[in-house]
């Protein structure tokens, strides 16, 4: 039996959870989604990519739990949960000592939910648990370089939040995180099409819907695909075509939300920052940032460059790798990021 358990990394994301192993590197990225007993939500039937398949498909007896929500903690229960069962997918639980954990949370998180986030962790099987901005850590994943004396400006659009912050010398200058992330763009496709055409459709059929059409900036070919969902009006199953057009009148205003964020940054940022920013450029990262000409848009609103990390969905785990495999940076971060 081995005596100690590897060092792990968690983004705890609002739609998908990564875990990064010491030395193994990214083992894990499943959604974050729990189904329990609806009787009983501590039995637990389904978690992850299991868990997503099963969303809008349960039986009564069945509930599906989205336990994070706009990178909040939702659910105590599930959380821990979820994370327990991830631990043990990616380690084992076979260890004599427990594993430390590094867990990304939004910037400027209330002290109430970042003891949340601790205590779900703890309970789930860590020794120690250290809570990293999301921010940083996205900024160290996409290259940035974060410990120099320039600033650095990173925009992580996730599921549930865009975190927006201005890094210098190994912290975090300027930031604000708002709970505006792919999930807002999915339900405003779902509200548009319910003010507009009177049908409801699921979440997965507006992310899908999302990925195909939605731009932050009006596409130069109006494309259309068909969406098949439930009239409001007499319940029965119904047919639209849906145009690139109406995706991107649906998405603009979570992409006005993430667009005021970057400006507010900006107006609180040191001139001497600032003028490194405009050299530069803004870095955007997080599964959301993919959405179709976002950096363009970002880009002609501020006048300046904007540049599209390489793989944006897992910046953020990588950043707490590389924390996690440089453990001499952990030192400084610690009483910044509220280990316990």
């Amino acid at each position: 039996m081995p005596l100690f358990a590897p060092d792990i990394a968690i983004d705890l994301g609002t739609s998908n959870t990564l875990v990064y192993v010491r030395s193994h590197g990214v083992v894990i990225c499943e959604p974050t989604v729990v189904v329990v007993s609806a009787q009983d939500r501590h039995m637990v039937r389904a978690i992850g990519d299991e868990a997503k398949f099963l969303l809008g498909r349960t039986r009564d007896s069945l509930v599906a739990v989205t336990p994070i929500r706009n990178g909040v903690i939702a659910d105590f229960d599930a959380t821990m949960l979820l994370v327990r069962y991830f631990i043990r997918k990616a380690i084992g639980s076979s260890h004599l000592f427990k594993p430390r954990v590094l867990v990304a949370v939004p910037s400027g998180l209330p002290a109430i939910s970042r003891r949340a986030v601790l205590e779900a962790v703890k309970t789930a099987g860590a020794k120690k648990v250290i809570l990293v901005e999301k921010a940083l850590a996205a900024a160290i994943g996409t290259g940035l370089p974060v410990y120099d004396p320039t600033g650095s400006m990173v925009v992580d659009v996730g599921g549930g939040t865009t975190d927006t912050a201005i890094v210098s010398m190994g912290g975090i200058v300027v930031s604000q995180s708002v709970q505006v992330g792919g999930g807002r763009m999915d339900d405003a496709i779902v509200s548009y099409l319910k003010k507009n055409s009177s049908m409801l459709i699921g979440d997965r059929t507006a992310e899908e819907v999302k990925k195909d059409l939605a731009s932050a900036l009006p596409a130069q070919e109006n494309r259309h695909v068909h969406i098949r969902g439930r009239d409001l009006l007499s319940s029965h199953a119904m047919d639209v075509e849906f145009s690139s057009a109406q995706a991107y009148e649906a998405v603009t205003e979570p992409c006005m939300a993430i667009l005021a964020s970057v400006k507010w940054v900006l107006e609180r940022t040191p001139p001497e920052l600032a003028a490194d920013i405009m050299r530069n450029g803004i870095h955007l990262c997080g599964g959301a940032s993919q959405l179709t000409a976002l950096d363009q848009f970002i880009g002609r609103q501020t006048g300046i460059p904007v540049l599209l990390a390489r793989e944006p969905e897992d910046c953020t785990i990588m950043g707490l790798g590389h924390l996690l495999e440089n453990s001499e940076l952990l030192d400084g971060l610690s009483l910044s990021a509220g280990a316990r």
